[in-house]
């Protein structure tokens, strides 16, 4: 099969179906794939609900697998989530990938200000979780640490992904600032 992949903002493809959005840490991937799947009326799947027991207790590989593998199971839906233990499930189903392909800098500038406003109104996450100050600011479990090790990684192993004869059946749609998704998501809806 010939690679459908296209590294252009651009209208979704009539078969899209099962749509994936990833993204380092702090891009946006909830906000984005929530909008997407309420415009196109299909399932939401947060990976990261699926994931996190309480007390930010990751749940055991296998029953994570399980939980998202019967998320996937239907014909409609969109996911977000960087997830690599269980790529091999989402991304063979999915029809379509959006990358929101961001600068670090500004990556960061909406996890300072994400976390900030998360620590401040005590926002309940999945399963009860709460991002702390402390942790996210002065601990090896920074999200800001994460995300300055993922960024470089995801710039690189995706392309390379993208490029395996397994993804080529994907749709990509590679997004490199939050006016280009703005742009992309609002063409959708004059679709749809």
């Amino acid at each position: 099969m010939a690679s459908t992949n296209s590294f252009q903002p651009s209208s979704l493809p009539a078969d899209a179906r099962r749509i994936v959005v990833v993204g380092t840490t702090g891009s946006g991937k909830t906000f984005l794939a929530r909008l997407l799947a309420q415009r196109l009326g299909v399932d939401y799947v947060e990976m990261d609900a699926l994931h996190w027991e309480p007390n930010w207790t990751p749940a055991p590989r296998d029953v994570f697998r399980e939980r998202v593998a019967e998320a996937v199971e239907g014909e409609s839906w969109v996911a977000d989530g960087n997830y690599r233990v269980v790529r091999d499930i989402v991304w063979p189903r999915a029809t379509t990938l959006v990358w929101l392909e961001y600068p670090l800098r500004l990556i960061m500038w909406r996890l300072f200000w994400r976390t900030l406003r998360r620590g401040i109104r005590k926002e309940q996450l999945w399963n009860g979780n709460q991002e702390r100050f402390a942790t996210q600011f002065f601990t090896r479990d920074s999200l800001f640490l994460w995300a300055l090790g993922s960024h470089p990684r995801h710039r690189k192993e995706y392309p390379e992904l993208f490029e395996q004869t397994e993804y080529s059946h994907l749709a990509v749609v590679r997004l490199r600032s939050p006016k280009a998704a703005e742009r992309w998501l609002s063409g959708l809806s004059m679709q749809n």
